[in-house]
């Protein structure tokens, strides 16, 4: 199949382009390369453009012939979105009903969207069902509800087929540790704690550690970057049936921030300074996924569900790449 991955110059949009490739589709990447990397699209076909130019989405649809796509090109930062809000909402909803709009005229119905578990905002329930109600408190959050909206009436309307994917904390280096994490600034918790490991900053801090868990530091959920790209090789082959998906990805398994930071140090081999800071606003003690309709319907399987191998595969990334992709 013939899939245009927007944003396929980032973290997940380059694994999965790789992951594309390998299964024998023709991925074309259209990024603006504005947060991903030139380096790490590597041989692929490649489009250098923004979802808001709607000329050049439609060219790029019509001239590869493309029969699905695939949406990575969000941003992500949920404290940047609370401070930029109209940010979010321009790149990450405007521009996907530009995109959306383009698929449309050219009569491309297969779309499979990065979501969030963010959508969630505070769950009432936790492993979290994809019944449970959606009440996000960010701007980054309630612009991805509002993307996976506009794709149901889009669906309803007969004009799409879509698969929303919600993420948990998508992590690891893919493709036998090539693809890894390379965010300027960086956010995520592993790659933060690999780059004090490496000498890259002075410290790690832990927002919170008072929480009703076991050693009292915030529980997530962390999923390797290779088992994410998986599902949605199989969400896109389940739109040959069905008009509209909605599933969780995560591991089902919570790691505490403190249990991230010791196996950090045992694969690194490196001692670095920890220190405590102040719970963060809306900070849920516990974020975990229940999967469960993912793995029934789509016979999803989790390859890497332990989190050393997890972040083995990060750390060989990281050492790999120390100062990030060479662009």
């Amino acid at each position: 199949m013939r899939v245009l991955v927007c944003g396929g110059a980032g973290y997940i949009g380059s694994n999965m382009t790789a992951m594309l490739a390998a299964q024998g589709h023709e991925p074309v990447v259209y990024d603006n390369l504005s947060r991903g990397h030139r380096a790490a699209i590597r041989n692929a076909a490649c489009v250098r453009g923004d979802l808001a130019d709607y000329d050049l989405l439609v060219e790029t649809l019509k001239k590869h012939d493309i029969e699905a796509v695939m949406h990575f090109a969000a941003f992500i930062e949920v404290e940047e979105s609370v401070r930029e809000p109209l940010k979010y909402y321009r790149n990450n909803l405007c521009c996907t009903q530009n995109l959306l709009s383009a698929m449309e005229a050219v009569g491309v119905k297969k779309f499979v969207f990065s979501s969030t578990a963010a959508v969630y905002g505070i769950p009432a329930d936790v492993p979290i069902p994809e019944d449970s109600p959606t009440e996000p408190i960010s701007p980054y959050g309630h612009s991805k509800l509002a993307v996976e909206k506009m794709c149901r009436y889009q669906s309803r309307a007969g004009k799409l087929a879509y698969a929303s994917l919600r993420y948990f904390n998508a992590c690891g280096a893919g493709d036998n540790a090539t693809l890894g994490e390379d965010h300027q600034p960086e956010s995520h918790l592993i790659a933060l704690i690999i780059q004090a490991a490496m000498g890259k900053r002075s410290e790690v801090s832990i927002y919170g550690g008072d929480y009703e868990t076991p050693d009292g530091t915030c529980i997530r959920d962390y999923i390797h970057v290779e088992d994410l790209c998986r599902a949605h090789l199989l969400a896109l082959d389940k739109l040959d049936r069905e008009r509209e998906l909605i599933y969780n990805l995560g591991n089902e398994k919570g790691y505490s921030v403190r249990e991230v930071i010791e196996t950090v140090k045992k694969i690194s081999g490196k001692d670095f300074r920890v220190v405590e800071a102040d719970r963060r606003a809306g900070d849920p003690p516990v974020l975990t996924a229940d999967a469960g309709k993912a793995k029934g319907q789509l016979n999803w399987t989790i390859d890497w569900p332990e989190l050393e191998p997890i972040v083995a595969t990060a750390w060989q990334w990281h050492n790999s790449h120390p100062d990030g992709y060479p662009d």
